[in-house]
């Protein structure tokens, strides 16, 4: 019995020591767990907050609206328009390709922009919305609305997007806007993150894409809450960004749909500058075309059209071409023969048509000859002979830093795309670039304007304005920034560091260009007072002349084909007593300067009037042209028929 109650004794204390080793096992484990939980809850109860916020909480970024854009007169010419579009967040969607297959039995979707959506959704960031509908109708928008619990991810918006009310009349000064590309993207080492919103606009060429930074603006942010599905509950809090600059042109816009009305469809620009400040008042191409296709998505054909057509209309021909001025040039090769002694104003060279020059013939445009010309009289019947004889004293090197005074051979600092730094050749240039020496009749080809010399009509435009006021005048186009002027004093122009008694000896022969009865363009005068122009007429060949064809004769222009034919240039400013206005126009292959001439002659007048100018501005056999002329340009482009606008 002993034993028996000894076992039990036995038994039951190895239960007891069990039972509190469970238990106390038991009682660690739930401390530890409290402990953990405690840590949970309390200690890293901030972080799981955030987290948990993060999930339910999105911060999106809110696009800027762009700077406008206005005329020196406050003419708006380049805005935003409320655009309604469909977009898509890819990690609020789930189903991606279910979303859309429900949002297709909606609103017709576009297959190719369905496709470039899926590419964006791709290259993008889960949580940025990618556009896949833009400009649909509002009846479109509000189906979309409706029907939005069952489209997760889905979200009819309402942007901004460019509109340029002039159409063409602006394309190649302030160019367009479009989606950032992935070249976009390489170009830049640290990109704005509003770059990476799949559609996001900005400037691809022209003054949109120079000033890209001012127009721009910055993001804003808000934070929306969604629920489990991604649906957009609400707007938790916002913070606006900061609309892009507006911007103000020195461009005026009747003038400028005055001058791309007057080119009509010719392969032509015009260039028109004012002579105190070096406002650019005017800059055309022509044919132009209109950049709001390209802000639309230009369609195959449409492009074809434009980049198929023998008159380039994408070029910007205004800065981007370059041509040989030729007889343009003569002002130049006058300026640095009188600067440097060689001639003065009695200074006569006989002219028989020719000159021999290293066993071969250079040719006066006139085969008969000038006989004795003096600088004025040379200028004003545009006498070739005349010219190579004083070059050829001078030499290159002078003739080209002249140039270079005057604007040529430099790229001018204005914002716009492609602006050409032009060609006036030296000794050096010829040796580096074509690997061998220069020859005395390459001075001889240089001094009219033709050989390598090359310029632009901006900078032949800069030429007659520096000409016209002895001042080393800058072209400029923007002429506020949010207001803030952007010009300099005329006190702060420098002179040209070229004597005035010369300047006033090529003035006075640009003045008989036009008003002498043998001046290259007396045809196209104006006989108003106070209004009369002074100018050089210039023709540049684009062909060689064999001796064999000039034996035969010469063939006509009007007998080439369209590309071989001669470019003809205009260079004046205008009053010739009071310079206002300089003006340069190109026509390619327009045959001769009787092409330039008078479109020169009308854009003076027109921007020296500020409208269509009275009828006895012009010689008595043009005035029944010139009446019809402006009935038709005001019939096809009604803005012409207002009142003129104060230029100020």
């Amino acid at each position: 019995m002993k034993k028996k109650n000894a076992a039990s004794t036995a038994s039951h204390s190895r239960l007891t020591r069990r039972a509190l080793f469970l238990g106390g096992a038991q009682i660690g484990f739930v401390g530890l767990l409290g402990l953990r939980m405690r840590y949970l809850q309390v200690d890293q109860a901030d972080e799981f907050r955030l987290l948990a916020e993060e999930n339910r909480i999105n911060i999106r970024l809110i696009p800027p609206a762009r700077g406008e854009i206005y005329d020196r007169n406050g003419v708006l010419i380049a805005e935003n328009e409320p655009s309604y579009r469909i977009t898509i967040v890819r990690e609020d969607a789930g189903d991606v390709q279910e979303v859309i297959s429900r949002l297709s039995t909606l609103i017709e979707l576009d297959d190719a922009a369905l496709n470039r959506a899926m590419t964006e959704m791709k290259r993008s960031p889960p949580f940025l919305p990618v556009a896949i509908a833009e400009r649909i109708s509002w009846e479109e928008m509000s189906r979309v609305a409706v029907n939005a619990p069952a489209l997760p991810g889905i979200t009819p918006e309402v942007g901004l997007s460019r509109k340029y009310p002039m159409g063409p009349e602006f394309a190649h000064v302030l160019g367009y806007v479009g989606p950032v590309s992935d070249y976009d993207l390489s170009k830049l080492e640290d990109p704005d993150q509003l770059l990476l919103i799949p559609r996001f606009q900005i400037g691809k060429v022209g003054l949109e894409a120079k000033r890209e930074e001012n127009l721009r603006g910055k993001a804003g942010t808000k934070r929306v809450e969604v629920n489990a599905v991604g649906r957009v509950m609400r707007e938790l809090d916002r913070r606006e960004g900061e609309a892009g600059s507006d911007l103000q042109l020195t461009v005026d816009q009747k003038l400028q749909t005055y001058i791309q009305a007057r080119l009509g469809e010719e392969s032509a620009a015009a260039v028109v500058m004012d002579v105190e400040s070096g406002d650019l008042l005017a800059i055309n191409s022509s044919p132009t075309f209109d950049p709001n296709l390209f802000v639309r998505g230009i369609s195959v054909s449409d492009y074809s059209q434009l980049t198929e057509n023998t008159y380039r209309p994408l070029a910007t021909k205004s800065v981007q071409g370059t041509y040989p001025p030729g007889s343009t040039f003569k002002m130049i090769t006058a300026l640095a023969a009188l600067e440097e002694g060689v001639i003065n104003s009695e200074s006569t060279v006989w002219c028989p048509g020719h000159m021999k020059i290293s066993n071969r013939r250079f040719h006066c445009w006139k085969r008969g000859g000038h006989g004795h010309m003096n600088l004025e009289t040379a200028l004003r019947e545009s006498c070739d002979v005349y010219f190579y004889d004083i070059a050829l004293e001078v030499g290159i090197d002078k003739i080209t830093n002249m140039a270079n005074r005057l604007g040529l051979g430099v790229k001018h600092n204005i914002p716009m795309s492609a602006v050409a730094s032009g060609l006036t050749p030296t000794r050096a240039w010829k040796e580096r670039a074509r690997d061998s020496s220069w020859v005395i009749g390459d001075t001889a080809n240089s001094s009219i304007g033709q050989g390598f010399v090359l310029a632009s009509p901006l900078q032949l435009a800069v030429m007659t304005a520096r000409l016209a006021s002895g001042k080393a005048l800058e072209p400029r186009l923007v002429k506020t920034v949010n207001g803030i002027d952007q010009s300099i004093s005329p006190e702060e122009i420098p002179d040209l560091d070229v004597n005035p008694n010369h300047l006033r000896m090529v003035r006075k022969a640009m003045y008989a260009v036009s008003n002498n009865r043998r001046g290259t363009a007396y045809s196209q005068r104006i006989i108003q007072d106070g209004y009369r122009l002074a100018g050089k007429t210039g023709t540049s060949q684009v062909r060689n002349i064999t001796a064999a064809e000039r034996r035969a004769g010469v063939i006509r222009n009007e007998d080439l084909p369209w590309e071989r034919r001669d470019h003809g240039l205009f260079v004046n400013f205008a009053p010739f007593d009071n310079p206002k206005y300089a003006v340069a126009v190109v026509v390619e292959h327009g045959g001769g300067s009787k092409a330039a001439t008078p479109i020169a002659r009308d854009i003076t007048l027109q921007a020296l009037y500020g409208e269509d100018p009275p009828l006895d501005a012009y010689p008595k056999k043009d005035r029944g042209r010139i009446k019809a002329q402006q009935e038709r340009l005001r019939k096809e482009y009604p803005q012409l028929r207002s009142d003129g606008r104060d230029r100020a």
